[in-house]
């Protein structure tokens, strides 16, 4: 599926009220039009987009992935009217939530009522939608017009991407725009909620906890991290690894101070043997700590801002080219579920517990 390099559009220094007028966006929508495939900046991560309606144009960005043909894809709206008049039979709770949480980081899978290439919903009676909140997204998909499929803009199960040139990386030969919209801010992928079954039920944590949801809902399910692996997943992320650096990724869980003492035994170990070893930690304890390369990834003491640079940090260890990952970890509360959401996927599930 190679193809020539894409064309890179540096929009971070464009004001927002200049966007819809601006010839890259303007050219990127063009080209999402005619079926081909552009990375853009959501507030989550970057996404890899084709028009959600076109067989062909869905299927290539599967190929440009690498993904298996059975991981759905979400389909990304300019506004929520849109949704609204495509699909003529949304719930109440679905039309609750729309207006609390859109435009912003909460999926919303729905009965599917045909409007969609079938490889988007890999062949499930549901579909997933939202509402980006970021100014380049949201400019793109009003120019285009039309309802943009769109993964995080990586290869099949690596970290996904939080800026430009992380998907640079990964997909220049395989799309026809990059358009650069700066560091995202939320750093995780979207919150994935299913109404389609008896019970609203996240199948992907994000920032959108389970607590919020509750207040508008009342009964939220959400499947656990130790839940089974389901052979058809319902949405992205939970069938296959996902998010995981080059290196083999371990989680070290238990006591604070055990997990520390443990991370550095573990890693003066390895690093005896002549591996390149980087730990996973956060601004409180990265001092502490002695290996190839020691990455914070926010504060613990501000969860937000550990999911934010997860996958950043995840970046620098690929850039560095660290064998081996020891981690700290958190506790299954507020943002930090997402982020051990995340981290145990990258691992493939390796705990060392303390």
């Amino acid at each position: 599926m190679k193809q020539q390099e894409a064309t890179y559009v540096d929009l971070r220094q464009i004001p927002t009220e200049q966007l819809l007028s601006s010839p890259a966006v303007k050219a990127a929508a063009e080209a999402l039009r005619d079926g081909e495939r552009v990375v853009f900046p959501t507030e989550t991560v970057y996404g890899l987009g084709a028009d959600a309606r076109s067989e062909d144009a869905v299927r290539a960005i599967y190929i440009a992935k690498g993904r298996p043909s059975d991981n759905p894809l979400i389909v990304h709206f300019a506004a929520q009217e849109q949704v609204e008049r495509m699909f003529r039979h949304l719930s109440s709770p679905a039309r609750q939530l729309m207006n609390r949480f859109w435009p912003g980081p909460l999926t919303l899978i729905l009965p599917n009522e045909g409007h969609f290439a079938s490889s988007v919903t890999a062949g499930l009676p549901t579909v997933a939608v939202r509402v980006p909140r970021h100014p380049v997204a949201t400019a793109l998909l009003q120019t285009a017009g039309i309802p943009i499929a769109a993964p995080s803009a990586n290869r099949s199960g690596r970290p996904s991407p939080t800026l430009a040139e992380h998907a640079w990386r990964d997909l220049s030969d395989r799309v026809s725009y990059i358009l650069d919209g700066g560091a995202t801010n939320m750093g995780l992928e979207s919150t994935v909620l299913d109404l389609s079954l008896e019970k609203p039920t996240i199948l992907r944590p994000g920032s959108i906890t389970y607590e919020m949801l509750v207040q508008q809902l009342g009964e939220v399910d959400q499947v656990m991290l130790d839940s089974p692996t389901p052979d058809t997943p319902r949405a992205p992320g939970m069938k296959y690894r996902h998010y995981a650096p080059k290196a083999d990724l371990w989680l070290i869980m238990g006591d604070e101070e055990k997990t520390r003492l443990q991370i550095q035994e573990q890693v003066s170990k390895e690093m005896a043997k002549g591996k390149r070893v980087g730990i996973l930690t956060t601004e409180e304890y990265k001092d502490q700590y002695q290996a190839t390369m020691v990455v914070a990834c926010g504060f613990r003491k501000h969860p937000q801002s550990v999911a934010q640079h997860l996958y950043q940090s995840l970046h620098q260890f690929d850039q560095a080219e660290i064998e081996l990952i020891y981690s700290e970890t958190f506790p299954l509360k507020d943002s930090f579920v997402a982020v051990m959401n995340r981290l145990v996927k990258a691992a493939g599930g390796k705990i060392i517990e303390v």
